[in-house]
């Protein structure tokens, strides 16, 4: 019995460039999931990153804060964050609420992810 790896390359090479383009995109996105595999090393202690925390513009939009939390805080997943974010953004939309206060919020929300990222409960 051929090993998986073998049985890829044959599949792959039996499809034409835009399935194999198509297949070596899926794989990547699958191999973007995985959990990292890590070697057990002795390592210096990790610094932290800092958040850049970008001044914020008198007149701004709550795309344009959006975006320049997402600079200030790069080393945050925003995907543990969409539900939150997504969820004020929505309602401000809905309900026409002033960008300001909402823009506080989202404020809170990214500066209460940093500290639990700070803390080591990056989950």
């Amino acid at each position: 019995m051929a090993s998986a790896q073998q049985q890829l390359t044959e599949l792959f090479q039996q499809l034409g460039a835009a399935d194999q383009a198509t297949l070596l995109a899926f794989a990547a996105f699958l191999a973007s999931r995985a959990p990292i595999r890590t070697v057990a090393v002795r390592a210096e202690p990790e610094e932290l990153p800092e958040a850049l925390m970008i001044e914020r513009p008198r007149q701004e939009s709550i795309v344009g804060a959006l975006k320049r939390l997402s600079k200030s805080y790069p080393m945050l997943n925003k995907a543990e964050m969409l539900s939150a974010t997504s969820e004020l953004v929505a309602t401000s939309l809905m309900q026409g609420s002033d960008p300001v206060g909402v823009i506080d919020e989202l404020e809170k929300i990214f500066s209460a992810h940093y500290e639990q990222f700070k803390s080591g409960n990056r989950s």
